[in-house]
């Protein structure tokens, strides 16, 4: 019942802070002097380049940027440091000051899940939840070639999944009460990122940053999966995330970079140990893992990464095994029209441990027309019985070939104050390998549905304008 409770009350904390963004915005219209309503001024759609804003006044000191860099536009921004193609729309309640940008930007998922809908097997689960998770970013000039950054994240997975996560089959990653976590998906932390960053413009089209976090995220992987635009009508976590992009809530990180144009270098060392299972509090920072990553925007409708991490004792079922994870991506997303696109992403994501290599392939799309969304997602995993915690089982630790694709549509019910209610379902196929059909299954289906909650996304004067696009 008490996650029930706290669903209502994010469900009214996000109409609140939309309202009050909506307040200010009304008030932006007159002219703070003369209560006159202010000139007219266009707004840019150029992807490429910071729009101004609307507001004669502070169109200099409010330019649409990156957090990370004066010359590059706001929708580029990933999760932590990492990069989005430039076409990349956003969902977000924006409010200005003097000085000062604030966004708001969040999700909650109410849904109904099924992991085994025929039971075919005896490790499927079903459960009513809520994952969810919400930010509040600011940023601000310093100087005439400085940027500030503060961003912050928040879940309350643990009230309303549950400290034990969610079922999904083949999921494994993290512990709790002792055991691993498998088939479920760990909650998120309550404090899940808590970051500030300083870029200095030191030459014409090249930025040196710092960005420091505890919690925060290392430059390794491609955006984190709930904020990649492909990826975000999906309630559930891919099979692949302990391969590719885990590591976006790191109790300690410090991350350099340097950019030159569309290319750039960073390095990070933070805490290898993934979160714990007591969610609400702050782990040791250990700083004893290290990463790199080159990020390449060749145009304004591509992001692609390479990286490499050097991660001490990442699991602490595990805490003599140390894991050196690679990961590759490539993210495509093109506007279609105003409120109209699709975005797709492919990675590639390998855990080495023990003189092994595990792979990972993810393929996931997503085409929003409109009010109506259309998305899938194809994922191979590779994972030994160690990792599903079936050594007693299968000795000699084999290794198992995994595949699923899961189908979804959902559709905007209704916008109410730049607020988006939307209802969706989608389902799962897990291929399930011939040696673990006894215990899963031939194919187990998982089926799922559910009501989103979502910033909408942000308008001016009823068209779409670069400065409403921000993914997170």
């Amino acid at each position: 019942m008490n996650r029930y409770i706290v669903l209502l009350l994010l469900c009214a904390w996000a109409l609140t802070a939309n309202a009050q963004n909506m307040e200010h915005m009304q008030h932006m219209k007159h002219d703070t002097t003369t209560n006159k309503p202010a000139p007219k001024k266009a707004m840019q759609h150029d992807h490429m380049h910071m729009p101004g804003m609307a507001h004669a006044d502070t169109a200099k000191h409010m330019m649409m940027s990156s957090q990370f860099s004066l010359d590059l536009p706001m929708n580029r921004d990933g999760s932590g440091t990492s990069w989005m193609p430039d076409e990349t729309p956003m969902y977000m309640y924006m409010m200005h000051g003097k000085k000062w940008m604030h966004m708001v930007h969040g999700s909650v998922f109410a849904r109904y899940t099924n992991q085994d809908l025929f039971n075919k097997g005896s490790r499927g689960g079903k459960q009513f939840d809520a994952p969810n998770w919400f930010m509040y970013m600011a940023q601000r000039k310093v100087g005439s070639n400085g940027l500030f950054s503060i961003n912050t994240m928040f879940s309350f997975d643990p009230f309303t999944v549950g400290a034990g996560g969610y079922p999904l089959l083949y999921q494994t990653g993290e512990s709790y009460k002792g055991n691993k976590l498998v088939d479920r998906q760990h909650p998120h932390d309550l404090f899940a990122e808590l970051n500030i960053g300083y870029t200095q413009r030191v030459a014409k089209n090249t930025d040196v940053s710092l960005s420091v976090g505890y919690p925060g995220e290392p430059a390794l992987g491609p955006p984190v999966f709930m904020h990649r635009i492909s990826a975000m009508n999906n309630p559930d976590a891919p099979l692949s995330h302990h391969y590719a992009d885990a590591t976006h809530i790191t109790f300690g990180t410090a991350t350099l970079g340097f950019r030159y144009k569309n290319v750039k270098l960073e390095g990070s060392v933070f805490t290898g140990r993934e979160p714990d299972e007591y969610r609400y509090g702050f782990d040791k920072a250990k700083f004893d893992s290290y990463s790199v990553r080159l990020s390449v925007n060749p145009t304004k409708e591509w992001a692609l990464q390479v990286s490499n991490g050097w991660l001490k004792s990442p699991e602490e079922a595990e805490p003599q095994e140390d894991v050196d994870r690679f990961s590759a991506s490539a993210i495509h997303t093109k506007m279609l029209n105003d409120d109209s696109y699709i975005s797709t992403t492919l990675v590639y994501g390998q855990n080495s441990h023990d003189g092994r290599t595990e792979p990972a392939v993810l393929l996931e799309s997503s085409l929003q027309l409109h009010k109506t969304a259309i998305y899938g997602r194809y994922e191979f995993v590779q994972k030994d019985a160690e990792e599903l915690d079936l050594e007693a089982q299968y000795p000699g630790d084999p290794r198992f070939n995994i595949n699923a694709i899961t189908l979804g549509v959902n559709h905007i019910l209704t916008t109410f104050k730049q607020t988006n209610l939307t209802a969706g379902l989608q389902a799962t196929v897990n291929a399930s390998p011939t040696v673990l059909r006894p215990l899963y299954g031939s194919a187990p289906i998982g089926f799922q549905v559910y009501l989103r909650i979502t910033p909408a996304l942000m308008k001016m004067g009823g068209k779409r304008s670069s400065m409403n696009t921000m993914n997170m």
